[in-house]
């Protein structure tokens, strides 16, 4: 699963490096997002535009926001088919932008785990596969709820983890961000692992566990 990641750049930085972006400029830095956090995101609405929405899909049926908790992440080999997540795969896609993110490998020999941070080698911001969705509460309220896509480990990911977030490939954010409806089969290629050769990892601090730790000092490697 992928249950923590950040996006450190400030707004300009960003711009710079999706000039076809709108963001706003109050798009802090972001060390450690967590699930049930706003989060940024790029819904497939037309407007090429970062928005915010809860991390932790809510779908429309649901009786109960507390379902969110539960989806943070939908598996690429089960997404077309799962009730949760099918109608959002077909026509609620969007772009979850963040510079890193952490998975925890089990010490064979400890019963902790230790964080690791994995992050492009260029150091360049990246774009998650994420599906979004918009609930009614009984309250009379609208949330809107994403959830990022996850697949196979590749060889850097696989000694950590036996999941990673789909990375998507840039040629691929176009269509990934057309509103209309698409087919699971015109969209299943597209969900594979990135290339481990561009990737990099190392440990961090187990101060990453607690969401309430936001700052630099999560990146940095130990």
């Amino acid at each position: 699963m992928c249950g923590r990641f950040s996006l450190t750049l400030d707004p300009n930085q960003l711009r710079q490096e999706f000039a076809w972006l709108n963001i706003p400029v109050d798009n802090a830095p972001r060390y450690n997002v967590a699930p049930s956090q706003p989060v940024a995101v790029v819904p497939n609405d037309g407007r090429k535009q970062i928005d915010y929405f809860l991390w932790g899909l809510i779908p429309s049926w649901s009786k109960d926001a507390s379902i969110g908790y539960r989806m943070i992440n939908a598996r690429a080999e089960t997404v077309a088919e799962k009730p949760s997540f099918r109608s959002a795969f077909r026509r609620r896609r969007c772009l979850i932008p963040a510079d890193g993110f952490y998975e925890w490998r089990k010490e064979d020999d400890k019963k902790i785990k230790t964080p690791y941070y994995v992050f492009l080698k260029s150091k360049t911001p990246f774009f998650f596969a994420g599906l979004w969705e918009s609930w009614d509460s009984p309250d009379g309220s609208n949330i809107l709820s994403c959830t990022i896509l996850t697949t196979q480990p590749n060889d850097l990911v696989a000694p950590i983890h036996d999941r990673m977030p789909v990375i998507l490939d840039p040629e691929y954010y176009d269509y990934w961000l057309t509103p209309n409806e698409l087919k699971p089969s015109d969209l299943k290629g597209l969900l594979k692992s990135y290339p481990a050769d561009q990737m990099s990892a190392y440990p961090v601090s187990t101060m990453v566990n607690n969401p309430a730790n936001d700052s630099i000092e999560c990146i940095k490697p130990i």
